[in-house]
């Protein structure tokens, strides 16, 4: 894979897709302007069965994704820029590049952290710019300790992330995530080490977005799994933006910028 180069997928921007997320979340439909963040419902990439890895992913070293040397991936966080609204209907072009990757140590031991860049145009015009972080580990050895999450602040409550399973089973059908985590349980538990099956870290970021409002940019970290039927309290102090677990953990965490 050509790191230099970058990989493109473009997209009709169906408006049907709008609809069905603005009926997935509970909100009006939009109209001809697609709302912050859900530009990640359109750019689909369909693999074939072969060309998946064990958690339902498409595994690394298919493009965009080079090889990390880690079996488990997590949205770790992101950032992105709005310069004008994407318009359904119409068709836009996504360009993604590896802007870094790099091995690390953690208090929970080594892993890698992807940083992806990715353009949207639209009409020859830039609308979206926006960087993704993924972390890849190892699998978890029998005894390893979880390190507890961080504490959420107090602030205004401003709603909660819908958690139950059909909403997360048609976020995942609408972004076209394959992630084992969302909806098997048990590879969640027994392969991935978490709770139970884990809200998306998408679906906790566009509620942040969505809470922020008109912003011109916003960035966000996750610091902890979310799990589905858990209460997630979306919360606000300013222009900072925090999700809730229901045991007072902090989730992820954002800033309107």
């Amino acid at each position: 894979m050509d790191a230099s180069a970058p990989h493109v997928v473009e997209d009709r921007m169906d408006p049907a897709r709008a609809a069905a997320m603005a009926a997935t979340l509970g909100r009006p439909a939009p109209g001809a302007a697609l709302p912050r963040f859900w530009h990640h419902a359109h750019f689909w990439e369909a693999h074939p069965p072969e060309a998946l890895g064990r958690d339902g992913h498409p595994r690394p070293g298919i493009a965009p994704i080079p090889e990390t040397g880690f079996p488990r991936r997590m949205w770790a966080g992101g950032a992105l820029r709005w310069f004008a609204p994407l318009r359904t209907g119409e068709p836009a072009e996504k360009a993604t590049r590896v802007l870094s990757l790099e091995r690390k140590a953690g208090r929970t031991g080594p892993f890698a952290l992807l940083r992806l860049e990715h353009w949207i145009t639209q009409g020859g015009r830039l609308c979206v710019e926006e960087r993704q972080d993924l972390v890849y580990r190892p699998d978890p050895a029998p005894g390893d300790a979880t390190p507890p999450p961080p504490e959420a602040p107090e602030g205004e409550v401003l709603g909660a992330v819908p958690t139950d399973p059909v909403t997360l089973l048609r976020f995942s059908a609408l972004t076209f995530n394959g992630h084992r985590i969302h909806y098997d349980a048990a590879y969640a538990r027994e392969v991935e080490g978490h709770g139970g099956v884990v809200v998306h870290g998408p679906l906790l970021a566009e509620a942040l977005i969505h809470a922020a409002g008109d912003v011109a940019a916003f960035r966000y970290r996750a610091t902890a799994p979310l799990l589905a039927g858990e209460r997630g309290e979306v919360m606000r102090d300013r222009a900072r933006f925090w999700i809730r677990g229901p045991d007072g953990r902090l989730c992820m965490e954002g800033e309107a910028t």
